[in-house]
């Protein structure tokens, strides 16, 4: 349907929205969308829960291995790669080192696989780091870039050989 003409020119050949308006909210096709509220901030307690509730998982887990010797055959599992092929893998001794590390005597920790022990002050700082930044209400972010997995990969790798060789028998468990 044309529209009329403003006086004196020729009638508006472009056709009206037979529609009505889209509701509040929604644009006009080839209009952005107007911006959305932001969110309300998250209260402390909120922002606490994972950090705290990960700290929780992780001390229960060392409770119970605390509790329970891994030295003791019946309670764990064995090692697959160990059972099959007699090689020990960067993990192997880690529920011995756990269970020294939970009592308290860090050289037999490190006796049992020193790489754990490392791996549990790496935790225990980015746990600090991340219940420090929640609690500012900081947004954690851990970007490892890939050349720190890949030196992580060589350090396991490293690991792995050199307690299966004779000269470095000392890091076997």
């Amino acid at each position: 349907m044309p529209v009329p003409a403003p006086q004196g020119g020729a009638p508006d050949s472009r056709p009206r929205p037979e529609t009505a308006p889209p509701p509040s909210g929604t644009p006009w096709p080839g209009f952005p969308a107007p911006p959305s509220p932001p969110a309300p901030p998250r209260s402390r307690a909120r922002r606490l829960l994972a950090p705290v509730a990960t700290l929780a998982g992780v001390a229960a887990a060392f409770a119970y291995v605390g509790a329970v010797d891994p030295n003791e055959p019946g309670h764990y599992p064995v090692c697959p790669l160990l059972r099959f092929t007699g090689v020990y893998c960067p993990g192997c001794g880690g529920l011995r080192s756990a269970h020294a590390f939970a009592h308290g005597d860090l050289p037999a920790a490190l006796g049992a696989n020193a790489l754990a022990v490392v791996g549990y002050g790496v935790f225990a700082v980015l746990t600090v780091l991340w219940l420090v930044r929640a609690y500012r209400g900081v947004p954690v972010r851990l970007a490892v870039p890939p050349n720190w997995w890949w030196g992580i990969g060589a350090v396991l790798a490293l690991f792995t050989l050199l307690r299966n060789l004779p000269l470095g028998s000392a890091l076997a468990p």
